[in-house]
């Protein structure tokens, strides 16, 4: 038998049965601590906004609807004054060191002079003003962080980067200049790294603290906590990203800013955390130290999930561009991926990750899953049911449906929410994709085999 181990690339012309892009402004405004976002759009907006973040208005967050109404789409209302009315009001009952405005459907369709109003009004108030549009156009809604982060490296400084002293070092030094020889900050002996995609600040301590162990030091990333320590970015920076989604950032960085990429896998699971970091590591011409035996024993904590892995089958239909990396991971954990949908997928940006995910179907000696850009969602659907996967990972839309026909499912939303990323965090993952099969065992123990019990009890996503 045959084990085809070549990468199966197809395209259909499939809807997008996604989130809207808007929904970055989720975790953007809260990773970005200084910052408000203006959503302009129409009441379809806001009441998604509303369900899909689930803050009450009480609650004071730092994000606001902008609702386009029949004035605004009819050109009757005067578009500038309107825009400074409500950001002279989040400036006053705010004060932001930046207003993200988030441009929707509506603005593209109605052509509103996003981009040509901002300068003007940033110059007014005295308050930066960064235009991004996170619209249907897009493929995937994690798309929108993409949009967002690439206005946002226009307002990066040029100047050589600096890393900022340690304080705390400065602190110990005082107390004990008499007793102790004072602690010197180590300054790096490579090029300035930056890393880009929104994470946890665990996770940045995390990641930053396996690169530091490697002797490498990372001189910012991109968001930054404040909008106000944005690094500095020149032809000299080296950058690497951490989510796959992000493409359109990574091609601003290389060409408005002259940005070195160091194109690598995505550091998701303990087999893409190594090889990211050793991607890293090679640009700088460092050794790395320790990796493979750090990868083994987190693969050996693994070990309860893997068992009630290995031999499974798993569907992605695609939904959030992390579908490749997570297919890559669960290869290695030993299940079988049946298919890899993806709204979108730039090679280029993902040739790393691609090159991990053959480098691993010739390892594990398996067959390589068919990887379906813009998936036609009826025959997906379609080839489920021939198939018969022990696992869907699948948006919202198709989960019930496919759960009343027997198919376990996983939101694919959770894995954009969830810390996924780096060494600690691959538990993480593993408990979300074997949630359902764990649940089936316990109903099987409960009520039997039978699959009319499974497809009508309420799920626990």
């Amino acid at each position: 038998m045959v084990v085809e181990k070549q990468i199966d690339y197809e395209c259909e012309t499939g809807n997008y049965h996604t989130f809207c892009p808007i929904s970055c402004v989720a975790w953007l405004y809260q990773k970005i601590e200084d910052s408000f976002f203006l959503v302009i759009g129409t009441k379809t907006c806001g009441y998604f906004l509303q369900n899909a973040l689930g803050v009450m208005i009480f609650a004071e967050p730092r994000y606001a609807m902008a609702e386009l109404e029949e004035g605004d789409i009819s050109a009757q209302i005067n578009d500038y004054e309107e825009l400074k009315r409500l950001s002279l009001q989040i400036k006053q009952d705010r004060n932001p060191s930046v207003i993200v405005w988030i441009g929707t459907c509506t603005t593209e369709i109605i052509k509103m002079d996003l981009e040509g109003i901002a300068p003007r009004l940033e110059a007014e108030i005295g308050t930066p003003i960064v235009v991004a549009r996170a619209n249907g156009l897009d493929y995937a809604f994690t798309q929108g962080e993409d949009s967002v982060l690439a206005a946002m490296v226009h307002r990066c400084p040029n100047q050589p980067a600096k890393i900022q002293p340690d304080s705390s070092l400065n602190t110990f030094n005082s107390l004990f200049k008499n007793f102790l020889e004072p602690v010197k900050e180590e300054k790096p002996t490579h090029p300035d790294l930056v890393l880009f995609g929104s994470v946890p600040s665990t996770v940045v301590s995390q990641l930053n603290l396996e690169l530091k162990r490697q002797g490498i030091q990372v001189t910012g990333w991109l968001p930054s906590q404040r909008y106000l320590e944005l690094p500095s970015l020149n032809s000299t920076t080296y950058v690497c990203g951490v989510n796959p989604f992000l493409s359109r950032t990574a091609t601003t960085l290389m060409r408005r800013r002259h940005c070195q990429l160091i194109t690598a896998p995505f550091p998701i699971g303990p087999d893409g955390t190594r090889a990211w970091v050793e991607a890293i590591c090679s640009t700088f011409q460092i050794e790395p130290q320790g990796l493979k035996e750090r990868e083994a024993k987190i693969w050996t904590g693994l070990e309860d999930y893997l068992r009630l892995l290995r031999g499974k089958s798993v569907f992605l239909m695609g939904d959030n561009l992390l579908e490749i990396s997570l297919a890559r991971f669960l290869i290695r954990c030993g299940m079988l991926v049946c298919e890899v949908g993806i709204p979108y997928m730039d090679r280029r940006f993902q040739a790393g990750e691609l090159e991990l995910l053959e480098k691993t179907v010739h390892e594990m000696n398996t067959t390589m899953p068919r990887i379906v850009e813009k998936p036609d969602n009826y025959y997906q659907v379609q080839r489920i049911r021939s198939l018969e996967p022990d696992l869907a990972i699948t948006g919202m839309a198709h989960a019930n449906p496919l759960e009343a026909r027997g198919i376990s499912t996983k939101w694919s939303v959770e894995f954009t929410f969830a810390q996924i990323h780096g060494f600690a965090n691959a538990r993480d993952i593993l408990e979300l994709v074997s949630r359902p099969l764990r649940r089936n065992d316990s109903l099987a123990k409960s009520f039997g085999s039978n699959p009319l019990v499974r497809g009508n009890v309420m799920m626990d996503h």
